[in-house]
């Protein structure tokens, strides 16, 4: 078989896994780091203040290996997980490549649905260019499929269905 395109866009086989989870309890609130979520397909991550909202942005991930990008990019020796305000912090698989792609993560299957832009609060918790240090490293939004739950150090795989 020859190699195409499109056999490479579907052909992931790493695997990551979850190494940190954050709900977002209320705006502007702190993160509240937890072992595990409760999720479902109508309304997301139980606890997270966009529980209920919009479909496209059940949850939120974001590579491990870009933390330390983004704190070279904004002046810090390092970046703790809670201070970008994503829910998942995955390490081991590139979250660009699985965009429109279902995964799973643990039993739960996630539709990745967009790239996770940084917002302007960015540029108060980083400081000054805060905001374009994480561009490109946002992360990922995704849509909750099945109803289950997330737990620090479940495998995440891309998944054909």
């Amino acid at each position: 078989m020859p190699v195409t395109l499109e056999n490479l866009f579907e052909t992931l086989p790493q695997r990551g896994v979850v190494e940190w989870i954050g709900l977002r309890p209320g705006r502007r609130e702190a993160m509240l780091s937890v072992a595990e979520v409760a999720v479902d397909a109508q309304t997301g991550l139980h606890g997270d203040r966009y529980q209920g909202r919009s479909g496209k942005r059940h949850v939120t991930l974001i590579q491990a290996e870009h933390l330390p990008v983004i704190a070279s990019c904004s002046g810090h020796k390092e970046i703790q997980p809670h201070t970008l305000r994503r829910n998942l912090l995955i390490r081991g698989i590139n979250l660009l490549a699985l965009k429109d792609k279902v995964i799973s993560i643990g039993a739960v299957r996630v539709e990745i649905t967009g790239a996770c832009h940084p917002c302007s609060r960015m540029e108060e918790l980083l400081g000054p260019g805060g905001y374009n240090a994480m561009r490109g490293h946002g992360g990922m939004t995704g849509r909750i499929l099945d109803a289950g739950h997330i737990r620090v150090g479940d495998e995440v795989r891309y998944s054909s269905s």
